[in-house]
């Protein structure tokens, strides 16, 4: 094979289009690394690169060297290296024409950088930055350019169900909050923190993407924190003029009435007063909270009961998972024990809220929301005399929450896609053992779980 040969195949290859061609093909074995040399013929013209210019044949004004890190060729590092031309354009003066194997400003082919996003949805950076022979700043720089340009050309004005959950950024009370798209199951927004700040945060996000934050969402998912109550309130739904909008820079820590307010602002539709003009209805997302961190609340009122009684009862030592665990889940052993510790001679009180508990569970079994909604009432009316503390303290935290909780009936909505979401994260941030910062964690949320396009590759 002559070295026109060659150059044909290496440049059929790359994708190569007219002008551009492969010129020269070098091998240091003893350094591994394989140098593609690619130029133009002399008088070839360039298209302008500016967006929207018309111009497509710009004179060449002159050349300037560059190279790229590609895809490795068997286990030696490939380049490549040419003569990039400056070109003249009428209207835009003299500028770098965009070459079509890598985008401007870029060290790496489009190639090179596909496949290390590819590798980081799957990797922690520090080993591909290894695999690659490449510092690991280098891929960090792709993957936030990547997730920069791929989240701003993205459109949120077709999205009515929203949910909302934190997940651990490290050790301690240090989170960051996630709102994903239930239809399209993505994250859509994520940010430092877990108040209602963060719900100013994503209805500005949601904005810049030609959404239209207080009248578009419909529906919204989360668990009972006052500070998203409140964040959806002010920044999720409409106010009227002469109304006063939810604090949302409130300290929510505790405090259900709060919460039960909020929670009742956000989820009744509320109308202008006598008189006005404008008799249209304001517009409000519906709350439904997640079933599964309200049943989470049943199981600590269980447990509560669990520890005050064992102090007395010291069967009950060791027995937390026998009570908290699904019937279906419990091994033989705890099975076993669960049937005797629930005879009616034992006349435990932890058998008895764990029925509280049960029957509560069968509110979500209901198909039919007048129905579900009739049998909820008569369970906080027989619970609140049920003598046990911590059960009557759950009916007041499920009345508290009511409209959000018999909402479910209605909306089916649940946040298992964001608990689904916030296990990636977790396994993810195990095998980097943690982030530099929460921007690079953020980083590889978008990554995993944004759904983002991959670059356009010009080449094969």
């Amino acid at each position: 094979m002559d070295d026109s040969d060659l150059f044909k195949m290496f440049g059929a290859a790359l994708g190569l289009a007219p002008p551009w061609q492969v010129t020269s093909v070098e091998f240091n074995k003893l350094l591994g690394v394989l140098e593609i040399g690619l130029d133009f013929p002399r008088g070839s013209r360039f298209a302008c690169a500016h967006q929207g210019c018309g111009e497509p044949a710009c004179p060449v004004h002159d050349t300037t060297e560059k190279r790229w890190r590609h895809l490795d060729f068997f286990e030696h590092q490939a380049f490549l290296s040419a003569r990039v031309p400056r070109v003249n354009c009428a209207e835009h003066g003299i500028h770098l024409v965009a070459v079509p194997w890598a985008r401007p400003g870029s060290g790496f082919t489009l190639l090179m950088e596909v496949a290390m996003l590819t590798f980081a949805k799957q990797m922690p950076i520090a080993p591909l930055a290894a695999m690659a022979r490449e510092h690991d700043t280098r891929i960090w720089r792709v993957i936030e350019h990547h997730g920069h340009t791929a989240r701003a050309g993205l459109d949120f004005s077709s999205v009515t169900k929203v949910g909302c959950d934190e997940t651990s950024a490290r050790r301690g009370q240090d989170y960051v909050s996630l709102f994903m798209d239930l239809d399209a199951r993505r994250v859509m927004f994520a940010t430092p923190g877990k108040d209602a700040e963060t719900l100013k945060a994503f209805a500005e996000d949601l904005a810049a993407r030609g959404g239209e934050p207080k009248t578009q969402v419909e529906e919204v998912t989360c668990d009972m924190s006052a500070a998203f109550i409140a964040g959806i309130g002010s920044y999720l739904a409409e106010h009227a003029e002469d109304e006063a909008a939810p604090k949302a820079d409130t300290p929510f820590d505790t405090g259900e009435l709060n919460a039960a307010a909020l929670e009742s602002t956000v989820n009744s539709k509320r109308t202008p007063s006598e008189g006005d003009d404008a008799a249209a209805e304001l517009h409000s997302p519906r709350i439904t909270f997640d079933r599964f961190h309200v049943v989470a609340k049943a199981n600590e009122a269980v447990d509560q009961v669990r520890r005050a009684e064992s102090k007395t009862r010291p069967e009950l030592k060791r027995s937390r998972y026998v009570w908290l665990k699904n019937e279906a889940n419990l091994t033989v052993k705890q099975r076993d024990k669960l049937t005797w510790l629930t005879r009616p001679s034992m006349q435990l009180k932890t058998a008895r809220a764990a029925r509280w508990r049960d029957d509560f569970n069968e509110f979500y079994n209901k198909s039919d929301p007048e129905e579900a909604e009739a049998y909820l009432k008569r369970w906080c009316y027989g619970a609140k005399r049920s003598r046990l503390d911590p059960i009557k303290a759950f009916v007041a935290t499920v009345e508290a929450h009511w409209d959000g909780i018999i909402a479910w009936q209605q909306s089916r909505l649940t946040n298992g896609l964001l608990e689904a979401t916030n296990s990636l994260v977790q396994a993810a941030k195990r095998r980097a053992r943690g982030y530099r910062s929460k921007a690079k964690m953020i980083t590889i949320i978008y990554l995993i779980a944004g759904k983002l396009p991959l670059p356009e590759i010009h080449t094969i």
